[in-house]
């Protein structure tokens, strides 16, 4: 956080007053007397500067205005979930069928699905059929997945890595009654909020959380 009135500790400061109009270098008692006169605070917005650039300003309210940003943006984070999927290799087809549709679910909510073929003892030999397992289970949830990773070996495990789908969405028809060759309105956006010290970074972090379904025994 930038410094604020008795904790700006130089000569002169460079000052802009709470209208945003600017007085040129000015004594920090002077500063001070200023933002006194129209009970605002005296913050510095630039320490590198020389002399440092100090605005006048309601520093209650600018805190406000950076936790609101701050918090809109965690909203705007998105967290990338994977969800566990694990078969055996002599799974019957009703448990399948079960493990399928739960994938299709994950899916269709914007999960990826990491599907996992478990061996056990001597069953590590039959790999092909684990191969076979996977790809049916692709064929099955095709409709709703792109497959981000093949059938890939990890340890003694065989797993396969779906990403859902895209969604496209359809253009929107003209209606018979607009005019030929009329653009469509464009909406503006509001305007943005001056932050005078800090920048918000706003790159939604992608947070991987794994979960696990697993097999009856």
């Amino acid at each position: 956080m930038p410094r604020v009135n008795e904790r700006i500790r130089v000569r002169e400061v460079r000052l802009i007053d709470h209208e945003g109009k600017q007085h040129g270098v000015k004594p920090i008692d002077e500063a001070m007397g200023l933002a006194r006169s129209v009970e605002m605070d005296l913050v510095e917005v630039s320490p590198s500067a020389a002399p440092p650039v100090c605005k006048i300003m309601d520093f209650g309210k600018y805190k406000y205005e950076l936790n609101k940003k701050s918090k809109e943006n965690k909203k705007k984070q998105r967290t990338v979930v994977t969800k566990e999927i694990k078969l055996r290799p002599k799974i019957d087809d009703h448990d399948f069928d079960t493990k399928a549709k739960h994938a299709k679910t994950f899916l269709e909510e914007g999960h990826r699905v990491k599907a996992i073929v478990m061996f056990k003892g001597r069953e590590v030999v039959y790999q092909d059929f684990g191969r076979k397992l996977l790809d049916r289970l692709a064929q099955a949830i095709a409709e709703c997945c792109t497959v981000e990773k093949g059938c890939i070996s990890e340890g003694r495990n065989l797993v396969s890595i779906f990403a859902p789908k895209a969604v496209v969405l359809p253009k929107p028809e003209s209606k018979k009654g607009d005019k030929d060759g009329e653009a469509p309105a464009e909406v503006s956006g509001a305007a943005g909020t001056e932050v005078v010290s800090e920048i918000i970074n706003e790159n939604s972090d992608m947070t991987e959380v794994k979960e696990e379904i697993t097999d009856k025994e």
